[in-house]
């Protein structure tokens, strides 16, 4: 399947650009679409799995999703040697591995089945949840200033034209929540109402969409903008940016 290959490819630049220390970092994505009926068929490995509430929008969907504990430069090498192939049951309530190794899926796949299926639910055609630890962006999110969405959504935006039509729904932001949790992942889906990317305080970036390439596109686009300005910062200037008069430009030069 060329999707397994695309996420062999992502998983190998989160682990260059040092993205992905030890296992950090996870990818899941809905491959239901791409896969035959025989394929969607395979027998389950192992034992059912109960999910912590029912993903009534993924009743039958499958996911690649990559494994608990596993290293994103493993990854990129053998996917499936790293990751599962996981069918939701049909009513939502558990999932079963069904290719090709009893491999668990990450610790956060709850939280990432509760993005996929408010999305889906919503009526967006979402297949991609991407979360990673990007150095330049988590740094931002130390700083108090950097917490306000309008605020680094108009700062990243003005740094690189590029970012502001990559990035149109510019950033939510997520107060800090420990990790894995469902708590997390809840205060993420009420960013991703407005948002495609979303900062997690002092831990990652997640973003969401049809494409893994695209996602991992704006983050990249996004730690970009982050290392210009940090660029100016250092030079011993506070970067002025584009002007909202240029910002305007492109949103109607590209129908933003």
């Amino acid at each position: 399947m060329a999707e397994i290959g695309r996420i062999a490819e992502v998983a190998g630049y989160l682990w260059e650009k040092g993205w992905a220390e030890r296992n950090g970092g996870n990818i899941s994505v809905n491959v239901t679409g791409l896969m035959t009926d025989e394929e969607k068929a395979l027998p389950a490995i192992g034992s059912p799995i109960i999910l912590p509430e029912p993903m009534t929008a993924l009743g039958g969907h499958i996911f690649f999703v990559t494994g608990t504990g596993k290293r994103m430069r493993y990854i990129c090498q053998e996917p499936f040697g790293n990751g599962s192939l996981i069918r939701i049951s049909p009513d939502g309530t558990f999932f079963e591995i069904i290719a090709t190794q009893p491999i668990l899926p990450t610790s956060e796949l709850p939280s990432h089945l509760l993005m996929h299926n408010y999305l889906r639910a919503s009526g967006k055609d979402n297949k991609v949840v991407l979360h990673t630890h990007s150095t330049d962006l988590i740094g931002l999110t130390h700083c108090k200033p950097f917490l306000d969405s309008e605020y680094i959504t108009r700062l990243l935006w003005s740094m690189i034209p590029e970012c502001r039509i990559i990035v149109p729904r510019g950033i939510g932001i997520v107060p800090y929540e420990i990790p894995g949790t469902l708590e997390l992942a809840r205060a993420t889906i009420k960013q991703l109402e407005n948002h495609d990317v979303v900062f997690w305080e002092k831990h990652g970036i997640l973003a969401v969409g049809n494409d893994l390439i695209e996602c991992f596109d704006a983050i990249d686009i996004l730690s970009k903008s982050a290392q210009i300005y940090f660029s100016a910062r250092m030079a011993g200037y506070e970067s002025e940016g584009m002007t909202s008069g240029q910002l305007d430009d492109l949103v109607e030069a590209f129908n933003l």
